[in-house]
């Protein structure tokens, strides 16, 4: 996508043409704004015109009693160069910072991959929300990743020191149980909010959802340790703990993704997506973006604006894609203020005719 510049968003706004216009670059682009990352893919070379070997991405995050903020992003194909982020003119070192002041959700053909997926990436949904409403989250999570990458690394080793050993497993104790209790705490405030969100969309009286923390609940971590000693060592690594906490989602006792249609999946994927937007905004009063990449695939017209009717009503600003315009205008009521942006070979133009 060539170089583009956009301004004067409004709560919905629609970007539409055909496959491969560059519809989703928008997105990304926004993205990028609040993770340093890509949706779609773990590496950012699909992101980076073929002909540069950077991309650069600047905007403004208004933030309600502070105005807008000034975020950048640069990042590199070449790896070892990973680039600058930049927020109110100051260099940062953690994209979390990105995250905090532009809350992303995104609903994507990968959307799927939440029940499909494996257990980290429902962690990393759960781990999201846990982020945004409790203030100790990210310093506990990252404790529990060094003991876990410091107590790994000596039950890699051929001889133990088994003093440093138990130094590292009372530090992992003691944050595990800080997160576990975190990540718990949140999920009893999601579950009530998803499920009055899912009856909105979609039947579905026997889907459950649980918590797993990532070992036994009715027994101490420091036990399950000391009893799993031997079998770590010879792994080389540590076998229970947070790092293998999920969320479980069952349908008349079988696993949803193995039973549901991919609509139902993706209207229960939507259903968890739009109930954390939902949630961030009671618990904070920050406002989540949504990403919604090609609406109409895998839903119906009757979903598709059971959905549009959700994301109204928790008063999220909405970035959407599509083939034709005319496929989602009327899912918006005539109060709601909508943008047209036409996309063609990379480049955008604003429909000023369909603003409304």
């Amino acid at each position: 996508m060539a170089p583009v510049s956009l301004t004067e968003f409004e709560p919905v706004n629609i970007f539409y043409g055909v496959n491969g216009a560059g519809k989703t670059s928008v997105l990304e682009s926004i993205h990028l704004l609040s993770s340093a990352r890509s949706f779609r893919s773990h590496k950012l070379n699909p992101l980076i015109n073929n002909s540069l070997e950077k991309c650069v991405v600047f905007g403004e995050v208004f933030l309600s009693g502070r105005g807008y903020l000034p975020v950048g992003v640069e990042r590199y194909k070449a790896t070892g160069r990973s680039g600058a982020i930049k927020v109110a003119g100051q260099p940062v070192s953690s994209a979390a910072v990105l995250a905090e002041n532009l809350p992303v959700q995104v609903i994507s053909s990968d959307t799927f991959k939440l029940l499909e997926g494996g257990p980290v990436v429902r962690r990393q949904f759960i781990d999201w929300g846990v982020f945004h409403v409790e203030q100790s989250f990210h310093a506990v999570w990252r404790n529990v990743q060094r003991g876990l990458k410091q107590r790994n690394s000596l039950l890699r080793h051929g001889r133990i020191d088994q003093q440093q050993l138990h130094a590292w497993t009372l530090e992992l104790i003691k944050y595990s149980e800080q997160l576990d209790a975190l990540r718990l705490h949140y999920f009893q405030q999601f579950l009530p909010v998803f499920e009055k969100l899912l009856k909105r969309l979609v039947d579905l009286e026997d889907l459950s959802v649980s918590y797993f923390r990532g070992w036994d609940k009715t027994r101490d971590i420091a036990d399950i340790f000391e009893e799993n000693l031997l079998k770590e060592i010879d792994k080389g690594y540590t076998t229970v703990g947070p790092h293998r906490a999920d969320l479980r989602l069952r349908y008349k006792a079988m696993a949803a993704s193995e039973v549901l249609s991919r609509g139902q999946q993706k209207l229960v994927v939507c259903a968890m997506r739009v109930a954390q937007g939902l949630l961030l905004s009671t618990l904070t009063g920050k406002q989540c973006v949504f990403l919604v990449d090609d609406l109409p695939s895998e839903l119906d017209s009757m979903h598709r604006q059971a959905l549009c009717e959700l994301l109204e009503e928790i008063n999220c600003q909405v970035f959407l894609t599509c083939v034709d315009w005319k496929d989602v205008i009327d899912y918006w009521s005539s109060e709601n203020k909508v943008k047209l942006f036409h996309v063609e070979h990379g480049k955008i133009s604003i429909n000023d005719s369909r603003i409304r």
